[in-house]
């Protein structure tokens, strides 16, 4: 849906960058994906400097959320295809943080090691899916609708 008009390819550009963020946070929970499908992991080898310095720097994830949440979603100048797109990613950040918080709670119950494996492959396969499917929508220039998550982004960023 390209309603607030056109979009220029370094808008486009801008606009998948964010999605770096929730990329890296659910990469944790690849773990039993990639260890069952390591030419998968091919994919993400460009990641491996990022995930470094990401996971080198201490409150490196809080930092960057902060940023992104004060210096692009709630900067009016910046056009509205790249807060909406920031905010979509923050979103999804949170989506994993409440998904970890969940695992959490699921890793008390004993003789849950399937579950787990299920649990975090589910998480890793959804949040790849729905960067995957944002940024192709992105660099289209369209705005990507995944549903109840794009419906939050639009109360919050106007």
């Amino acid at each position: 849906m390209s309603w607030r008009g056109s979009t220029t390819f370094p808008e486009r550009f801008f606009a998948c960058l964010p999605y770096l963020l929730p990329l890296i946070e659910v990469f944790a929970f690849g773990q039993f994906f990639l260890k069952d499908f390591p030419l998968l992991g091919l994919i993400f080898l460009p990641l491996f400097p990022l995930l470094k310095i990401y996971y080198g720097v201490r409150f490196a994830g809080m930092i960057i959320f902060f940023a992104l949440w004060l210096l692009v979603v709630r900067n009016e100048k910046i056009h509205h295809f790249i807060r909406f797109n920031t905010m979509q990613a923050i979103i999804l950040d949170i989506v994993i943080f409440l998904c970890s918080v969940l695992t959490d709670i699921v890793k008390l119950v004993p003789g849950s090691g399937f579950a787990m494996q299920t649990l975090y492959t589910t998480i890793f396969l959804g949040i790849v899916a729905a960067v995957v499917y944002s940024v192709a929508q992105s660099l289209m220039g369209k705005y990507a609708e995944i549903p109840a998550i794009s419906d939050a982004v639009h109360m919050q960023v106007r």
